[in-house]
């Protein structure tokens, strides 16, 4: 059975007449398939929904991110990537079903993949909680990126949550500290890292995954920092305020993209990545398959380069400053004991002589 949105009355009469027309058996008794009407009626459905889908509103491409037949990351971890091996845990509490996460093959080059999975019905969403990560989730995603960077293998996440798991037992656990190290985590890394904003992209629980050197998203998918029912909640204490919230947070891929927040649109088939899942696969893949090409050559450091630059780039033309060149003096802010204790892991072998040497000295002059 079909779900359709508020706004596809139209197309949903359409498309049960079309049903009708296709069953010579159905409820009005006709024996013979009419292909012409067919033809006809799938014409006016082709047209309408390039209608409703050329103007749709902040608010109704919010509620196609959010359809429920969208394809999910699962689906396209199980389509897009071979040799697919999951891993669970974060060393510390437990696992999070909202995010899976494993190493892969795409093009037969390793790559790591994250995915935010909010599931299929029900049952499945209640246990992926709608997609909704904790902080184990946070901290496992954190250290399966480490490991990745270990070994110089690109990073590919799927961002689609509503935002990060608001509980009691998740704020008990350092939720906001959990975002915090994953977006430290993701800025420092010196592997190529893409992030595809598949659905909703939600405040620090999507940013804490799409600190990327490629930031993508689905042309009805939408990122904001607030949900527009948040949003109105809070400015206008209203909630039928929701599409002048949506208007105003500039949350669809069309204007993220003019506003250089993201890098690149992903394009759907009419009417949605749920009416045709197969072409939403060809284009991601050729999406990721485009975007590491292009970072192939890039050596380590000059993919952390990039990431940091992307970011402070971000808004300067918008009144704060024309151009980047106040930035090059700027660099990732480190720990002072974390610099002593990597200058001594560095020249460890330098100091075990020198060491050894004073205590070989010590006992000459004192025998």
């Amino acid at each position: 059975m079909k779900n359709y949105l508020n706004f596809e009355n139209d197309i949903k009469d359409l498309e049960i007449e079309l049903d009708k027309l296709k069953d010579p058996y159905n409820q009005e008794g006709l024996s013979e398939v009419d292909t012409v009407k067919i033809s006809k009626i799938q014409s006016e459905i082709d047209n309408k929904l390039k209608e409703v889908y050329s103007k749709l509103d902040s608010w109704q491409t919010t509620q196609v991110a959010r359809h429920e037949d969208r394809p999910k990351s699962k689906f396209f971890i199980d389509n897009l990537f071979e040799e697919f091996i999951p891993l669970a845990g974060d060393r510390f509490y437990g696992e999070d079903k909202s995010v899976l996460a494993g190493f892969a093959k795409f093009n037969q080059t390793s790559v790591l993949v994250i995915g935010q999975e909010k599931g299929d019905d029900l049952n499945t969403r209640i246990e992926r909680n709608f997609g909704m990560m904790r902080p184990e989730g946070y901290r496992k995603t954190i250290r399966l990126m480490k490991l990745a960077d270990k070994f110089n293998i690109p990073i590919i996440l799927f961002i689609d949550t509503p935002g990060a798991y608001p509980g009691v037992g998740a704020e008990e656990r350092g939720q906001a500290e959990a975002i915090a190290k994953s977006i430290e985590c993701c800025m420092e890394l010196k592997v190529p890292t893409i992030s595809i904003i598949i659905g909703e992209g939600g405040s620090g629980g999507a940013i804490a995954l799409a600190s990327s050197n490629k930031v993508l998203m689905f042309e009805n998918a939408i990122y904001s920092v607030i949900s527009p029912e948040g949003c109105a909640a809070i400015l206008w204490r209203d909630p039928k305020k929701t599409l002048e919230a949506a208007e105003a947070m500039k949350l669809s891929s069309k204007n993220l993209l003019g506003l250089g927040v993201i890098d690149e649109v992903i394009f759907e088939p009419v009417g949605g990545a749920h009416r045709d899942k197969d072409i939403c696969l060809i284009n991601v893949r050729e999406s990721i398959r485009k975007n590491l090409e292009e970072m192939k050559l890039m050596s380590r450091d000059e993919i952390l380069s990039h990431r940091k630059n992307k970011f402070l780039s971000i808004g300067r033309s918008k009144g704060f400053a024309s151009t980047l060149e106040t930035d090059k003096n700027l660099t990732m802010k480190k720990n002072p004991l974390q610099e002593i204790l990597l200058k001594v892991k560095k020249f460890r072998f330098h100091f075990i002589i020198v060491f050894c040497l004073l205590i070989f000295v010590l006992i000459y002059y004192l025998l």
